[in-house]
C-alpha cells in the first residue's frame, strides 16, 4: 500500500473502522500478498524499496541494509512480519513477548496524529513462536523485545533464540549486573537493554556495569528529547556503541537527526501509521543523499538514448505518411488495388486507417520522448530503476513484432525499423548493466506539496495503467473482431463488405491496430514505472517528461478524430479520461517536483 494509495483513499476509509480491525485486516492481508514470490515481486514493482548500499551497517555482527527499523507494537499479532520484511526496513522488533500475552485498549486521536495506549499489548510466546516457525523466508534482521520477570524472560530467549537476531530486554529485569553478565553468556547472542523515558541519567549511568552489547532508547515527545538522551550515552559509551532509538520519527528529518546525533539504528513508531507505509523508503533515499556522491556516469546511456531518438524520428516519418498519402506503395502491393480505388469506393476507410497510423505515430514520439529522457537522466547516473523502466518497456514492445505476424500482414518497412532498434536496445543493456545506484531525495518533511504530489502520482499511475490496458485490449481487439461497433458506424460498412471489397483490407486495418496496441503497451508501462519510480522532491526532469512527453500521444489521439470528423462521445470517452488523469497529475506534481533545493 504506497503513500500516494494510502494517503489519498485508504487512510480516510480506515481511520473510521475499529484501530485493531484495520491494523490487523491491513496487515494480514499485506501478508497474504508477500507470501509468494509473485506477491513479493508485484510489492518490489509498486515501490522499488531496495535501499542504497550506502545506508547500510553492521553492528553485533549482523547487516542491516538500512538502519531503519519498526517497532514491535505496530504489529504485536505478528501478522504483518512478511509484509514488513519487504517495506524498505532493515530489521523489525518483534513483540513484546511475554509468557501468557496481554490484550491493548487504544484509541486513535486523528487530530493529534497520536495513539493513546491506554494498555499496551504483548504477543503470547506460544503465539509468537508459532508465527515465526510459518515464516518461510527471514529476510531481515528480528530483535525480539522480551518481556517478564527474570525466569519468565530466560524461558523466552531459550524458545525463540532460533528465530532471534538479538534480544531486547528491560534494564530492570536484572537484580545485579552479574546476573545479566549470566544471562548473556549462556545465550550466546547479541543482548540490548532498554531504557524507558522514565529513567533518570543515575540508572542510565549504572547500566555501565552491565555491559550490554547495546542499548533502546525509547522516546516519548519529540526527537529533541531523544537526540538529548543520545548525548549523554555518548558521553558514557565509546562513539562505535550500538544505541538504537525508538519513535518520535514523523517525518525523515526526524530520522536524519537522530542518526546524525548518535543513533546507530532507529526504529519507527507510532508516527508511521499517520505518515504512511512510505516512509522507511523516504528515509532511506533522503539519509542516503547526506553520503558524499560517488560520480557514476556510464557512457553506454547513449545507445539507449539513441534508440529513444530513433523511435522517435520514426514516429515523426510515420505521423508524415499518415497526414499525407497514409497508404504506401507496399501496402497498395499487398492489397493489390490503388489507394485512388479506396478513395472511391469509401473515403472514409482512408480517414480510418489515417487516424490509427497518426494515434501511432503519436504514441511512439512519446515513448521516444520518455525512453530519451531516462537514459539521459536516469541510466546516465547509474540509476538502477531507470534502465529496469527501459528494459521492461522496449522488451514487450519488441515482442509486439509478433503481432504483425500473426495479422498476415508483415510490412518490410516494420521489420527494417525493428532490426535498426535492436542493436541500439541490445547494445545499451550490455553496456549499462553496471547501472546499480539507488537514488536519493531532498524530501525532509511531510510537507503540503508531498501531499499534493502524492494525489497527482496516483493520477500519473491510474494514467500508465489505463495505458497499459489499453494498449493490450486495443491488440485483442485487433487479434478478433478487429472493430469495435462505432468504428463500422463511422465506416457505414460492415466486415464482410469490406471483405467483399478486398479481403487482405482488414488484415492492414489489424496490422495498423497491432502496432498501436503494443506501443501504447509499452508507452503505458514507461509511464506507470516512471511515476511509480522516479517522482521526488525537486526531480524536475520527470515533471518535464511527464508534462512535454505527453503532448504528442494525446494531440494525435484526440485531434486526429476531431479532424476526420470521428468525434463518438463513448469511443473518444477512455482519451477524455486520460487526459484528465494527465492534466491533474501535472498540476498536483509540478510544486513538489520542480521545487528548487536548497544548496
Amino acid at each position: 500500500m504506497p503513500d500516494w494509495s494510502y494517503h489519498p483513499i485508504f487512510k480516510p476509509i480506515l481511520q473510521k473502522l475499529p484501530p485493531s480491525f484495520s491494523r490487523e485486516f491491513i496487515h494480514r492481508g499485506m501478508s497474504m500478498i508477500s507470501s509468494s514470490r509473485i506477491g513479493e515481486a508485484f510489492i518490489e514493482f509498486l515501490g522499488h524499496m531496495e535501499p542504497s548500499r550506502k545506508v547500510a551497517k553492521n553492528l553485533f555482527g549482523i547487516h542491516f541494509s538500512t538502519p531503519v527499523g519498526l517497532i514491535g507494537k505496530i504489529d504485536p499479532q505478528l501478522s504483518g512480519m512478511k509484509a514488513f520484511q519487504n517495506l524498505g526496513f532493515g530489521f523489525i522488533e518483534i513483540g513484546p513477548v511475554s509468557i501468557h500475552g496481554s490484550g491493548e485498549e487504544l484509541y486513535i486521536d486523528p487530530k493529534q496524529k497520536k495513539i493513546h495506549r491506554l494498555t499496551d499489548a504483548s504477543a503470547e510466546l506460544p503465539t509468537a513462536k508459532k508465527q515465526l516457525n510459518s515464516l518461510k523466508k527471514k529476510k531481515i534482521p528480528f530483535l525480539i523485545n522480551v518481556e517478564g520477570t527474570y525466569q519468565e524472560a530466560k524461558q523466552i530467549c531459550e524458545e525463540l533464540l532460533p528465530f532471534s537476531d538479538g534480544f531486547i530486554l528491560s534494564s530492570h529485569t536484572f537484580q545485579s549486573a552479574s546476573q545479566f553478565i549470566q544471562f548473556k553468556n549462556e545465550l550466546n547472542k547479541p543482548m540490548i537493554l532498554s531504557i524507558s523515558p522514565d529513567d533518570s541519567l543515575h540508572h542510565m549511568e549504572r547500566i555501565q556495569e552491565y555491559r550490554p552489547d547495546g542499548i533502546l532508547v525509547i522516546g516519548s515527545d519529540s526527537p529533541e528529547e531523544l537526540i538529548h538522551k543520545l548525548a549523554v550515552l555518548r558521553n558514557l559509551f565509546s562513539e562505535d556503541y550500538p544505541i538504537i532509538t525508538s519513535g518520535c520519527i514523523k517525518e525523515p528529518s526526524d530520522a536524519i537527526k537522530l542518526l546524525e546525533n548518535g543513533a546507530s539504528l532507529t526504529m519507527l513508531g507510532d508516527e508511521y501509521i499517520f505518515t504512511g507505509p512510505g516512509l522507511p523508503k523516504r528515509i532511506n533515499e533522503a539519509y542516503s543523499s547526506t553520503f558524499p556522491k560517488e560520480p557514476a556516469k556510464l557512457e553506454g546511456w547513449l545507445w539507449y538514448w539513441l534508440f529513444g531518438l530513433a523511435i522517435t524520428i520514426g514516429g515523426i516519418i510515420a505521423l508524415f505518411f499518415s497526414m499525407t498519402s497514409v497508404i504506401l506503395p507496399y501496402d497498395e502491393i499487398f492489397l493489390g488495388i490503388l489507394r485512388g480505388d479506396i478513395v472511391y469506393f469509401n473515403p472514409a476507410i482512408l480517414y480510418f486507417m489515417a487516424h490509427d497510423r497518426m494515434t501511432l505515430s503519436g504514441t511512439m514520439i512519446s515513448g521516444g520522448i520518455i525512453y530519451m529522457q531516462l537514459a539521459r537522466h536516469g541510466i546516465r547516473h547509474g540509476l538502477h530503476w531507470a534502465r529496469k523502466a527501459v528494459n521492461i518497456a522496449g522488451t514487450i514492445g519488441f515482442l509486439g513484432i509478433l503481432l504483425f505476424i500473426g495479422y498476415g500482414y508483415f510490412d518490410w518497412l516494420h521489420g527494417l525499423f525493428w532490426l535498426l532498434l535492436l542493436p541500439l536496445f541490445v547494445l545499451g543493456y550490455v553496456k549499462t548493466r553496471t547501472a546499480s545506484a539507488s537514488p536519493s531525495s531532498s524530501n525532509l518533511s511531510n510537507s503540503q506539496l508531498w501531499k499534493l504530489s502524492l494525489i497527482g502520482q496516483l493520477c500519473f499511475v491510474i494514467l500508465g495503467f489505463s495505458l497499459a490496458i489499453g494498449g493490450i485490449v486495443i491488440s485483442a481487439i485487433g487479434a478478433s473482431s478487429v472493430f469495435v461497433p462505432t468504428d463500422l458506424t463511422y465506416l457505414c460498412l460492415t466486415p464482410d463488405a469490406l471483405n467483399e471489397f478486398n479481403n487482405k483490407l482488414i488484415p492492414v486495418i489489424a496490422h495498423d491496430r497491432a502496432g498501436f496496441g503494443s506501443a501504447l503497451l509499452s508507452v503505458g508501462l514507461l509511464v506507470l514505472m516512471l511515476a511509480l519510480w522516479g517522482i521526488r522532491e525537486g526531480e524536475r526532469w520527470v515533471w518535464w517528461t511527464f508534462t512535454i512527453g505527453a503532448i504528442p500521444a494525446f494531440a494525435a489521439g484526440i485531434l486526429t478524430h476531431f479532424i476526420i470528423n470521428y468525434t463518438d462521445f463513448i469511443h473518444l470517452l477512455p482519451a477524455y479520461f486520460a487526459l484528465f488523469l494527465y492534466v491533474v497529475g501535472v498540476i498536483m506534481t509540478a510544486p513538489f517536483l520542480l521545487k528548487k533545493s536548497i544548496a
